[in-house]
């Protein structure tokens, strides 16, 4: 019997003992960016998708979302992370990357949210994420303020070797 918990002692989280800091998606912005000064030039509720007016607007914010500054202090730094889960590889039946996130069908509608707002996850080796696609997680590990770009959106932040869990509210 006592091997079997000595056993099961190695299976905790090698990470547990530096406690990660809980952020929120308002973090990963800086204090001085608004991008709705953009939206100033424009009266959105005027403008029909048909409009020219419109994909000028939509290429204006896609270049704006794609470089949209970060918060550099962010790197490395051990964080926990609430978000959605958008899989790189849509194939996949594990998931091994993905986009976290901050709100559902995110990536999917057009445009993405801003690069900093939307995080690359890589799971530790041999422990996929196994869900759905917009699972709601937790996402703890180093966070790096690294560039990724994909299909589905760029990413301003990057977390290798990340422990995902299912959202659970702290009590």
């Amino acid at each position: 019997m006592l091997a079997l918990l000595v056993a099961g002692c190695g299976n905790q989280d090698d990470d547990a003992s530096e406690p990660a800091e809980e952020l929120t998606w308002d973090d990963l912005l800086p204090a001085d960016w608004q991008p709705e000064k953009l939206l100033e030039d424009f009266n959105v509720e005027d403008v029909a998708d048909e409009d020219p007016r419109a994909a000028e607007l939509m290429d204006k914010l896609q270049a704006l979302w794609q470089q949209a500054p970060v918060v550099p202090e962010l790197d490395g730094r051990r964080v926990r992370l609430p978000g959605f889960v958008v899989p790189v590889d849509l194939q996949a039946e594990k998931i091994n990357a993905f986009l976290l996130v901050p709100y559902f069908g995110a990536c999917i509608h057009v445009p993405p949210p801003p690069a900093n707002q939307t995080v690359y996850v890589q799971t530790r080796e041999g422990r996929p994420y196994v869900g759905a696609l917009f699972d709601t997680v937790w996402v703890e590990g180093t966070m790096q303020v690294e560039q990724f770009d994909s299909d589905l959106g760029n990413a301003g932040y990057r977390i290798e070797q990340a422990r995902v869990t299912p959202y659970e509210i702290k009590e």
